[in-house]
C-alpha cells in the first residue's frame, strides 16, 4: 500500500483550509488471473483545529455522518452558512483526490474511493474523473430520497458505485443495490455458509463481486472458486507451497547473477555469467539501448552493454526483476513487482532524509526493501532464501528482526502498506527529521517511480520463462 499526502490549495477566509492535508493509501486490487486491475484509497482526513472541531475527533469524521450538514446539502438551505467540520473534510479530500500527484501514483489503473454523504453532494466531486474513479458507499451512509436522488443524478454522469464492507444483506444494501456496479464482500466477516447463495444471486444480478480481505492463498482460491471477480489484500506476497510464480530457470539465473553481483565483479566475470543466460543478455542489450542510456550509437557487444548500463543498475534491474511473473503482462500490471518495486525505493528515498545518510545507507535501504518479500518467489523461509543471497547482518536483521534504522523504516513502510495511521505516526517520533506528510510524499514518488520503471533509464524488461 502506498499513502499519499496532498497539501490542499489555499484560498482566503477565516476557515483558513489551506492548512488542512488530506492523505492517501493504496491497496492493490487484483482480477482473476492475479493482475492489477485497480487500487482502493483508503482515505486519512485532516486534522481540523481545536477550535472548530476536536483533531482527534476530526481523524475520524471521514466516513461520519453529520445529520444538520446532510440536511442543509440535500436541501440547499444553508448555502450561506460557514461549512460544518464535516463538510470541510470533505472538500480537503475531494481536493487531494483531483491531484495530479494522486493519479500518479494510481499508475493508470482506477480508484475505489470511500465517499461520506457530504462528498457526494459537494459538486466538487464533479472534478474526479468518472472512469477513474470507482465511489464507494459505506454500510453507515443514512439512505433517504435525497441521497437515492444525488446517487441517480451522479450515475447520470457516469459516476459508479461499490457497495462497500458487505459482510450480509439489510435495509441499506437492498436500497443501494439497484444502483451498484461492484459489491464488496467482506470475506472474513461473511458467515461462510451465506457466501455461496449470495454470491450466486449477486452474479445473477450481474453484479461484480469483489472480494476484501484476502491475505490468504487459500483466501483467494476459495473466493476465486465462488465467481469473485476482484480480490484485494495481500495474498500474492506472502510464501506459499502452491505459487503460481514458481522458481524458474530464469529466476535460477538471476540469482546466480546476484551473488556475483554482490562481490564487485570485474566487466569479464560479468561478461563470463551473463553469456551463460542468454535470456539475460537479449534484457541487457534492451536496457542499454534504451532512450535513458543512449551513449550516442547503438550498443552491439555484451561488454559495451555492461560498460553503457553499470553494474549498480544491473544489479537494481536483476533484483527487481526477480519479482516478475513467468507469463508475458505489462510489468505495471504486476502486483508482486509493483509493492517490492515500490517499497525499496521509499526505503531508499527516506533514509535520505535522515542525518549522516549517503550513497551506501541509502542503496542498503534499497536492498532491504526489495528483499523483503523474496520469500514469496522461491519459498522456504526468508532466512534460508536471505543467507544465499549473502545480504549484511544489517540487512538480514532489519528484514527478520526490524532492527536497526533500517529495520525502522521498513516497520514504517508496511504500516503506510496497511493504512496504520497511528503506528506511521509512531515510527514518525523514532524517524526525526521525517514526519507523518512526508513519508507519505515520499510514498507516493515511490509508487510512481514504480509504476513507470520499466520504461526509464532505471530499465525493466520482461523477463518470461
Amino acid at each position: 500500500m502506498t499513502t499519499i499526502a496532498i497539501e490542499n490549495p489555499g484560498h482566503a477566509g477565516a476557515t483558513d483550509d489551506a492548512q488542512l492535508n488530506a492523505s492517501f493509501a493504496r491497496q492493490p486490487i487484483l482480477n482473476r488471473d492475479g493482475m492489477l486491475c485497480g487500487y482502493e484509497i483508503k482515505v486519512r482526513a485532516p486534522a481540523l483545529p481545536e477550535s472548530a472541531h476536536d483533531a482527534e475527533a476530526g481523524a475520524a469524521q471521514v466516513v461520519e455522518e453529520d445529520a444538520e450538514a446532510n440536511s442543509a446539502a440535500a436541501d440547499g438551505a444553508g448555502a450561506n452558512r460557514a461549512p460544518t467540520p464535516a463538510q470541510r473534510v470533505a472538500r480537503a479530500i475531494l481536493r487531494g483526490l483531483v491531484d495530479n500527484s494522486v493519479r500518479s501514483a494510481l499508475t493508470g489503473h482506477p480508484a475505489y474511493v470511500d465517499v461520506s454523504r457530504e462528498m457526494l453532494f459537494d459538486d466538487a466531486i464533479l472534478r474526479l474523473p468518472a472512469e477513474r474513479f470507482m465511489l464507494e458507499l459505506l454500510p453507515s451512509i443514512v439512505v433517504d430520497d435525497e441521497l437515492i436522488a444525488r446517487i441517480v443524478h451522479l450515475h447520470g454522469r457516469r459516476y459508479r458505485f461499490v457497495l462497500d464492507e458487505v459482510a450480509q444483506p439489510n435495509e441499506t444494501f437492498a436500497k443501494l443495490l439497484p444502483y451498484a456496479e461492484v459489491v464488496k464482500i467482506d470475506v472474513k466477516r461473511a458467515p461462510a455458509a451465506l457466501l455461496p447463495k449470495l454470491s450466486s444471486v449477486l452474479k445473477s444480478a450481474g453484479k461484480l463481486l469483489l472480494a476484501a480481505g484476502v491475505d490468504a492463498q487459500t483466501d483467494f482460491e476459495a473466493a476465486h472458486a465462488l465467481g469473485f471477480d476482484r480480490f484485494q489484500g495481500y495474498f500474492f506476497a506472502r510464501a506459499h507451497t502452491s505459487s503460481s510464480r514458481r522458481v524458474s530457470a530464469p529466476r535460477h539465473a538471476l540469482l546466480n547473477l546476484l551473488q556475483l553481483l554482490a562481490g564487485d565483479p570485474t566487466v569479464a566475470q560479468l561478461e563470463s555469467e551473463l553469456k551463460l543466460n542468454p535470456v539475460l543478455v537479449m534484457h541487457l542489450m534492451k536496457l542499454a539501448n534504451s532512450s535513458g542510456l543512449a551513449v550516442g550509437h547503438k550498443v552491439t557487444t555484451l561488454r559495451e552493454a555492461i560498460t553503457a548500463t553499470g553494474t549498480n543498475r544491473i544489479a537494481r534491474w536483476t533484483q527487481l526483476l526477480l519479482y516478475a511473473d513467468g507469463r508475458k503482462v505489462a510489468l505495471e500490471d504486476d502486483p508482486l513487482l509493483q509493492l517490492a518495486a515500490t517499497r525499496a525505493r521509499f526505503m531508499e528515498l527516506a533514509i535520505e532524509r535522515l542525518p549522516n545518510a549517503g550513497r551506501d545507507e541509502a542503496d542498503s535501504a534499497f536492498l532491504t526493501g526489495v528483499f523483503s518479500f523474496v520469500d514469496a518467489v522461491f519459498g522456504g523461509s526468508l532466512e534460508s532464501t536471505l543467507s544465499v543471497l549473502t545480504l549484511s547482518r544489517q540487512i538480514q536483521a532489519a528484514i527478520l528482526h526490524r532492527e536497526g534504522a533500517l529495520g525502522l523504516l521498513l516497520s514504517t513502510v508496511d504500516a503506510l502498506e496497511r493504512g496504520d495511521w497511528d503506528q506511521v505516526a509512531a515510527s514518525c517520533e523514532r524517524l526525526q527529521p521525517l514526519t507523518v506528510e512526508e513519508v507519505a510524499q515520499l510514498a507516493l514518488a515511490a509508487g510512481a517511480w514504480a509504476g513507470v520503471a520499466d520504461r526509464s533509464a532505471e530499465g525493466l524488461e520482461r523477463i518470461e520463462d
